[in-house]
């Protein structure tokens, strides 16, 4: 039986556990999403990259909600432009739609990974590493899983590059998560 720290760590859990699952299940329709995406014209494309503008304000939603609860002071605030500003760049770098895709799930899965791992810290339970490390480390497995699955599923394609999209998407949801709790406490809030 699984002995979580808390209640707030356990729903952190079954919010991983919801990601994974929802990242899980793009496996069959990702590959029929993304052809369909591929085929819209100009205002249909217009629509799928606001969706996706969306779905990464979801990323920094997740992001600000696990690192910010107070108030935001004027430090807390410069960290939070910065972190936007360094996701539009990389965001503009991606030019294809379906890698965009990865900034937006593991870098929800990996905040969620990281603050149940700081909730199950900060009770006093040990873990092996950071709970930063730990929770790229365990985003990006997920992402290694994922990729190696897809070379038995139709129509989806083993892809190293993702692999690096999904460790870079977790390390910068988990790196920005990290940055707005130092300035919080940098603040004392």
């Amino acid at each position: 039986m699984i002995r979580f720290a808390s209640t707030r760590e356990r729903w952190l859990w079954l919010w991983t556990l919801l990601v994974v699952a929802a990242i899980a299940s793009s496996l069959w329709i990702g590959g029929q999403l993304a052809g369909a995406l591929r085929d819209l014209d100009a205002l249909e494309e217009a629509l799928s990259a606001g969706l996706f503008l969306l779905g990464l304000l979801l990323v920094g939603a997740t992001v600000v909600v696990q690192g910010v609860w107070a108030r935001p002071g004027r430090l807390e605030v410069a960290v939070a432009v910065g972190i936007v500003a360094v996701y539009l760049l990389v965001f503009l770098r991606i030019a294809v739609l379906e890698e965009r895709s990865h900034l937006i799930e593991y870098g929800v899965l990996g905040v969620f990974v990281y603050a149940a791992l700081a909730e199950r810290a900060s009770r006093g339970r040990r873990i092996p590493l950071p709970p930063a490390v730990l929770a790229v480390l365990g985003a990006s497995a997920v992402g290694l899983l994922d990729e190696c699955i897809q070379v038995w599923v139709p129509n989806r394609v083993f892809d190293p590059w993702d692999i690096l999209f999904n460790v870079l998407a977790a390390g910068m949801a988990v790196g920005a998560s990290v940055a707005l709790g130092w300035a919080r406490r940098r603040a004392g809030r």
